[in-house]
């Protein structure tokens, strides 16, 4: 019987400047909130302690920015471009954290490769993605450029689904 395998993953020639993508909405919980701090130690009160925050300037508690920008990453693997074809993260550049993200929000990504850099050596290529991410009213909370580290394709690569 015949291996039936659904292809996922774009490899580094199959990205082309100026393809975008969305992703899915995803709503931050206080779940969300309570694990992230406890993961990376970061327990400041404006993200943990709600009577402190009710007088801060937000009013109210504000998620961490790198928890968002987790999710974030976690949303554009979703989409599938990146399944068996990333070798490695590369690099974050010139991110900026524009507006809050509350407990609640809801927040998706739009990506769009800006640019693809040939690394023979690695077996792959740099594709440098602009990333935006948006809340639910679609504010822009957080927007910069990641660099992914993407596989050649193999020279007899797998067939798609049709």
């Amino acid at each position: 019987m015949a291996k039936f395998e659904a292809r996922r993953g774009l490899y580094f020639e199959e990205f082309e400047i100026g393809q975008r993508m969305s992703t899915a909405g995803r709503t931050i919980t206080e779940a969300d909130v309570v694990n992230f701090t406890g993961v990376s130690g970061d327990y400041n009160l404006i993200h943990t302690n709600i009577v402190y925050s009710a007088d801060s300037f937000y009013e109210q508690r504000v998620a961490h920015g790198l928890l968002v920008l987790s999710v974030a990453s976690g949303l554009a693997m979703r989409t599938g471009l990146m399944e068996g074809t990333v070798i490695a993260w590369r690099d974050i550049r010139d991110w900026r954290f524009s507006q809050p993200v509350f407990i609640g929000d809801t927040v998706h990504v739009e990506l769009e490769v800006v640019e693809t850099k040939p690394i023979p050596r690695l077996g792959g290529g740099q594709v440098n993605l602009g990333v935006k991410i948006f809340n639910q009213d679609d504010k822009t909370v957080m927007k910069g450029n990641w660099g992914v580290l993407m596989m050649s394709m193999p020279e007899d690569p797998p067939e798609a689904l049709t």
